[in-house]
């Protein structure tokens, strides 16, 4: 290797490179570095000493609305412990309910019991029949008792025109006396209870008179 040329491009560059290597080496020193904020400068510069301000505010309110979404957050959480004991609540409090009806009911319906008891007793040890038909009739009138005041109501259509809602037809009989479609008979009394039906009556319905 020429020893000139190794001298000049010593003398170009203390490390050995080239004078375009160490201009562009140069201008790349010479770079502005990025700033490492997300910032616009631009807006930096309109505000001045304010902008330090302003982000102060900002992240004050920043931080009061966390503070109130954890509030809120907590308050929700709260209600709805609430809303659940409440139904937990008050669904106890309805099966508590449900039980007392029914031991109400059973409790009124003992005195008919303890007479229907005596009727046979009585009959059993020897006394007159027509005296059990009496003790059963009373005995029966206090069930009815009970049942009124629970809301309960007979169903007893004979000599009413037949109504499937509350009327079960298990029979028909010819009869010309009375209007086609009415009750004539009753095999088994239904009953009602607030206005809903909780048994239809079984009925025998008339057949080939007068329509009505």
């Amino acid at each position: 290797m020429d020893r000139r040329h190794s001298q000049g491009a010593a003398e170009g560059s203390p490390l050995g490179r080239g004078p375009r290597e160490a201009h562009a080496a140069e201008a790349t020193s010479k770079a502005p570095s990025a700033a490492p904020g997300l910032t616009d400068p631009e807006l930096e510069q309109d505000l001045g000493a304010e902008y330090e301000f302003r982000g102060d505010v900002l992240e004050g309110e920043l931080e009061t609305a966390r503070a109130e979404a954890a509030a809120h957050l907590e308050t929700a959480q709260r209600v709805q412990a609430e809303f659940d004991n409440y139904r937990r609540r008050v669904a106890r409090d309805a099966e508590d309910a449900a039980k007392r009806a029914g031991q109400r009911v059973i409790t009124e319906l003992l005195p008919a019991l303890d007479n229907l008891e005596r009727a046979l007793a009585h009959v059993e040890a020897g006394g007159d029949g027509a005296e059990l038909t009496d003790g059963v009739r009373m005995v029966l009138e206090q069930v009815l008792d009970v049942f009124g005041k629970e809301g309960v109501e007979r169903i007893d259509p004979v000599g009413a025109a037949f109504d499937p809602n509350e009327h079960q037809a298990v029979g028909q009989a010819e009869r010309a006396d009375v209007p086609e479609g009415t009750v004539v008979e009753m095999f088994q009394c239904g009953y009602r209870m607030h206005g809903r039906v909780l048994r239809p009556a079984m009925v025998v319905v008339s057949t080939g008179g007068p329509r009505a």
